[in-house]
């Protein structure tokens, strides 16, 4: 009986070792792919940083040539306000010029 309850103990030894085995490879896998997942997501995050960097980079762009299209524009206004004034000068000018020339030719 006792060589019988050996066998018995060793092939419950067994079994339950074969499933210790099987629990660590289920467990090894289930790790395997919880690090994928990670893996996934860290290169999820490093793409959207990247996408969020030239995001930054393109509206810095942006900010930039819009400053320069204000500058641009606040120029051509100064130029085009100085023209004006010219304008109005020569039209003060030839006014005096007309109002002189009639009261030359009244007299």
């Amino acid at each position: 009986m006792s060589a019988e309850a050996e066998r018995n103990d060793a092939e419950q030894f067994r079994r339950l070792s074969e499933e210790a085995r099987e629990v660590r490879d289920r467990h090894r896998e289930a790790l395997e792919i919880v690090r994928q997942e990670q893996e996934r997501l860290r290169e999820g995050a490093e793409t959207a940083r990247t996408a969020g960097e030239e995001a930054r980079a393109a509206a810095e762009a942006a900010r930039q040539a819009t400053m320069e299209a204000v500058r641009a524009t606040a120029e051509t206004l100064a130029a085009t306000l100085e023209n004006m004034k010219v304008v109005e000068e020569m039209r003060r000018a030839l006014r005096d010029i007309r109002d002189v020339t009639m009261r030359d030719a009244s007299s």
